[in-house]
């Protein structure tokens, strides 16, 4: 019998074994409270998908979501420590927290796969998303396409909290390090202006001044996009990121010049994929798997068809 599975090969139907013995697979999903934020809610809507495509193979979800502070995320992380699952999907928005729950999570020697940042812990946990670093250096060649003059441009920090994450930080160095490795863009000069907080009213002319280009390293472009519309200042390039709907009508406006996709939704789905595949199936996976960088224009913006 060994002869002959040598001979031919032989691959047990794990799949089929599974159904028969009617297996269960939990994963927790482990996530900001999304009701009120679009890009958190298209991360649901693709996790949602896999949960019915995989649902019939055994795989159920449970979630934990916390508030955008570090106290709720803490209660969550204890609910999350206790509950037992097989694979957890995880956004890891407070840095130096989640590297301390992910320390303490290894001991359960449970397969974990990261969304939206990708941060680095001693550990081999698994990543979907886009690559931060690489994000922010295409940012910065989008500033610099056709500028001969001297350009002035505003690096736009609309912070909470979270802003301190890794991924934020990711893409501002990796927007400066476009600069640095083309040493032959001299004649661009960089300020920073940092606001706590969403609302319009902390911004001011003055911030703006002198400015020819923004880049907005998160999905507030619109804040920026709003204020300058409102004063009627034109003529400045801004760069941000997410199909939010304020971004889209300022992109469609031509207030908003480029705005770098995330693919939250394709995320979501494929960090559920990723557990099925390494669980269910046992296949081989690869740890870190980058969304493509996508560029949206208003010429080539497209809604989803319903």
């Amino acid at each position: 019998m060994n002869a002959i599975i040598e001979k031919y090969g032989y691959k047990r139907n794990i799949l089929a074994s599974n159904l028969a013995l009617n297996k269960k697979f939990r994963f927790a999903v482990f996530l900001p409270k999304y009701e009120s934020i679009e890009y958190w809610k298209s991360q649901i809507t693709g996790i949602e998908k896999a949960a019915v495509e995989f649902g019939k193979f055994g795989v159920a979800l449970d979630y934990f979501f916390y508030d955008f502070n570090t106290a709720s995320f803490k209660e969550a992380v204890d609910k999350v420590l206790n509950f037992e699952c097989d694979g957890l999907l995880f956004a890891p928005i407070f840095y130096e927290e989640s590297v301390r729950f992910l320390n303490e999570y290894e001991k359960k020697n449970i397969p974990v796969v990261m969304i939206d940042s990708n941060i680095s812990s001693d550990s081999a946990h698994a990543y979907v998303g886009q690559d931060a670093f690489q994000s922010g250096y295409l940012a910065g060649r989008l500033i610099s396409f056709a500028v001969n003059n001297e350009r002035q441009v505003l690096i736009f920090k609309i912070t909470r909290e979270i802003e301190s994450t890794s991924v934020y930080l990711q893409r501002i160095d990796g927007f400066y390090s476009f600069f640095k490795d083309h040493n032959e863009l001299t004649n661009f000069k960089f300020s920073e202006v940092t606001i706590k907080d969403s609302g319009i009213d902390q911004l001011s002319l003055e911030m703006f001044a002198g400015i020819n280009s923004v880049f907005v390293p998160n999905s507030r472009a619109y804040i920026v996009a709003r204020f300058l519309e409102q004063n009627n200042i034109k003529g400045v390039r801004i760069i941000g990121y997410d199909l939010l709907k304020d971004n889209i009508e300022y992109l469609n406006k031509g207030i908003i010049d480029f705005l770098i996709n995330q693919r939250p939704e394709e995320q979501g789905y494929m960090a559920v994929n990723h557990l099925y595949k390494k669980l269910v199936l046992q296949e081989k996976t690869e740890s870190t798997h980058y969304i493509p960088l996508e560029i949206i224009l208003k010429e080539n913006y497209f809604p989803a068809r319903k």
